[in-house]
This record gives structure tokens, C-alpha cells and sequence, in this order.
């Protein structure tokens, strides 16, 4: 497991996501409030840009097409946060749509703080540094604002199939 830094561990009774920026209203949920959301059975594949890749991976999540809900928004882009202060920034295009999803279990059981837990990003068409440990919240943007791994080097999307590893591949 690679993380930019140690493994944040939140108690559940203090934790909160919350949507922000360019919207019509932020949007706050508890973690009881964000668990009685609707969920998902999501099954997909994930690949690390250290070149490995695991298959048919199970999680249970809330999609962010729900957490986007009713929002009106002339955003753009995405910007993820998380405790520990990590980002990482995505297209809208590229979190909506059934695409991206907030996750906090994983195989059937609650994700470990060593796995992002209590909730992490699951963006399983992009490489995993996309999929953020730890999130905390949703900041939409009109302008582009790499999080970061982006500042250091690595490709602003990290499409998988494209080998968008680096900046400039």
C-alpha cells in the first residue's frame, strides 16, 4: 500500500463529507447520515500506476452521482480532499455518470484506515492514485487545480489504457 504520508484514522463519530465550490448549496452528511444513503454493489478492476493491476474487486459505495444530486453547478472539475491533506483533481466528466463512487467497504468488510478507510474515492477507470484514501470531501471548480501527485510530476487524468503515467505521456 502506498500512501503520501501515515495513515490518518478518523473516529467515525467525528467524521463528515462534505460538496462544495461552485454549487448552488453545500452539501453535509454525518457518517450515520452518509450511510443511510443509497448503495451499490460495484465490481471492477483496478490498476496502480506502479504497474499492477487486481481484478473483479468488490466494494460497497455510495455513487457521487448521488452525493450530486439535484446540484446545480457550471464546474468543471473536481477536486477530492482528505484527511491527512492529500487531493487529487478530475474532470467532472470523469466523476459522474456511474463512474466514480465513494466507497467504504471493501470484499464485505469495512476499509481499513491502511486502505483508505473510512471511506475512500473509487475512480476504477483511472489509475488509483485518483482514487483517494481517506476523503473527506468534494470541492467542484470551474478551473482545473491539480491535486497532489499532479504537482509532482504525474499525469493530470491517469487514464490506464493510455499509460498516463507522467506528465507528458
Amino acid at each position: 500500500m502506498l500512501s503520501a504520508g501515515p495513515t490518518p484514522r478518523t473516529r467515525l463519530d467525528r467524521w463528515d463529507s462534505v460538496v462544495e465550490g461552485e454549487i448552488d448549496q453545500p452539501r453535509r452528511w454525518t457518517w450515520e447520515e452518509f450511510r443511510s444513503l443509497p448503495v451499490e454493489a460495484v465490481t471492477k478492476d483496478i490498476h496502480c500506476v506502479t504497474k499492477w493491476s487486481k481484478f473483479d474487486t468488490s466494494w460497497t459505495a455510495v455513487s457521487v452521482d448521488t452525493l450530486l444530486a439535484g446540484v446545480e453547478t457550471s464546474a468543471e472539475y473536481v477536486v477530492a480532499y482528505c484527511d491527512g491533506g492529500y487531493t487529487t483533481n478530475l474532470p467532472l466528466e470523469d466523476v459522474i455518470g456511474g463512474k466514480t463512487w465513494v466507497a467504504y467497504e471493501y470484499e464485505g468488510e469495512p476499509l481499513e484506515p491502511a486502505h483508505g478507510g473510512p471511506a475512500r474515492l473509487l475512480v476504477p477507470h483511472l489509475y488509483l492514485w485518483k482514487s483517494a484514501k481517506w476523503v473527506r470531501g468534494l470541492e467542484l471548480l470551474i478551473a482545473d487545480r491539480p491535486g497532489f501527485w499532479e504537482t509532482l510530476g504525474y499525469h493530470n487524468r491517469g487514464d490506464p489504457w493510455g499509460e498516463e503515467r507522467y506528465a507528458g505521456d
